[in-house]
């Protein structure tokens, strides 16, 4: 099983390639993460972070539905 959260990118940092990281604003919690996998991504895009590698571009509109369900109360 796989749980990956979205996270919007607000920096990036370090080399091109293997080295390339970003930092990942959630909901006002940063965390850094690897861009290794995701080499196009740019600062505004909203990724899906898994054990530290952003490993998805996903839309807006994805992200702010993921995070709703992530909010609302347990039934």
């Amino acid at each position: 099983m796989c749980l990956a959260v979205p996270g919007r990118l607000v920096a990036i940092d370090g080399p091109e390639g293997f080295g390339r990281r970003g930092t990942l604003d959630y909901g006002g919690v940063l965390q850094e993460a690897s861009l290794a996998y995701l080499p196009d991504a740019r600062v505004g895009d909203w990724l899906m972070l898994h054990v530290g590698f952003a490993i998805a571009k996903i839309d807006p509109a994805a992200a702010a539905e993921t995070w709703a369900a992530l909010e609302a109360p347990a039934p």
